[in-house]
């Protein structure tokens, strides 16, 4: 029977993302083993294409594993540093557990990017060298929804985190305008913030996809773009894994954490230090950032030549 490998990494859709590379290194350091994933049910599309993982284990942020048979050879926390996620791992007897503030193991750094940092944990646990830049992932398999689309993601987890869907609309008019095809991404609880941006930017309705697509389509969809518009969301971390042009606004969480790794990317930030990102306000640094500087920076991007500055906000479509 194969060891087995244990990793808990139970979080979101840009934390997964994140992961990537340090995955990439545990799938080298431990090449006989079988590679357990535990991340949330929905990321199933999105673990295959790793390349790295055997099998993904569904479980909810800080649940019990669901693990079966004998305990892991080894565990490793990809999850955080609270007690919270190692408690998980120790409940189930491990022979090794790898994470950080155990005896043996590296101490955590706050202000380290978040795939520097589990590289570097995966680097000090097995003398295994990473690289955090190695984000790509294995074609997504499926068609996308639409072809050579600009994806405009106005959607965030947070208010703090989400640019005002005026803007967002007002960039997506004037894209259109310079004959871009735009799409609107988003979940299904994000579909109205969709619409709303739609309908503001006075696009026809089959541009929302929110709400319409998985995540196997989604990655198709940004896969193929000519070019992302988002905040610091998961789709940003798509457009970085499948090195499609994108612009990145940044608010309360710096860049220096989060940002996108080398490549056709540009990143959009006004603040100086962190700020609350769950906060229940638009974040100051974040509201910094002008409808026009985002328009320049799509157009560089989509090598466009400058087009007329966007119309008033207030337009509609039915």
């Amino acid at each position: 029977m194969r060891p087995r490998a244990l990793v808990l990494r139970a979080i979101g859709l840009g934390d997964h993302l994140a992961g990537v590379p340090a995955l990439r290194g545990l799938r080298r350091a431990l090449p006989d083993h079988e590679l357990v994933l535990a991340a949330p049910r929905p990321l199933g599309p999105l673990v295959a294409l790793t390349g790295a993982v055997d099998t993904h284990l569904p479980t909810g942020e800080l649940q019990a594993v669901p693990w079966t048979g004998p305990p892991p050879d080894v565990a490793v926390d990809l999850h955080g540093n609270g007690p919270g996620s190692r408690e998980l791992l120790e409940a189930l007897n491990p022979a090794r557990l790898v994470a950080y503030e155990v005896p043996g193991g590296p101490s955590w750094n706050a202000e380290e990017h978040e795939r520097a940092r589990w590289c570097r944990l995966v680097t000090h646990a097995f003398r295994e060298p990473t690289d955090p830049e190695d984000v790509a992932l294995l074609p997504p398999g499926v068609a996308p929804p639409v072809r050579a689309a600009v994806v405009v993601h106005p959607g965030a987890s947070s208010p703090g985190r989400r640019w005002p869907a005026e803007r967002f609309a007002a960039v997506a008019r004037a894209l259109a305008d310079d004959g871009e095809t735009v799409v609107l991404t988003g979940s299904p609880d994000e579909a109205p913030l969709a619409e709303e941006v739609r309908r503001r930017a006075g696009l026809a309705g089959a541009s929302v996809l929110a709400g319409r697509t998985d995540l196997a389509e989604l990655a198709a969809l940004v896969a193929d773009a000519r070019l992302v518009v988002c905040g610091d969301t998961g789709t940003a971390h798509l457009a970085s894994a499948y090195r499609r042009p994108s612009v990145v606004l940044f608010g309360p969480t710096p860049p220096h954490r989060w940002g996108p790794p080398s490549g056709p990317h540009t990143v959009l930030w006004h603040g100086t230090g962190p700020g609350d990102p769950h906060a229940l306000e638009l974040d100051p640094a974040l509201a910094a950032i002008t409808v026009a500087e985002v328009l320049a920076a799509c157009r560089l991007r989509t090598e466009r030549p400058a087009g007329p500055a966007p119309r008033s906000s207030s337009a509609t479509s039915g």
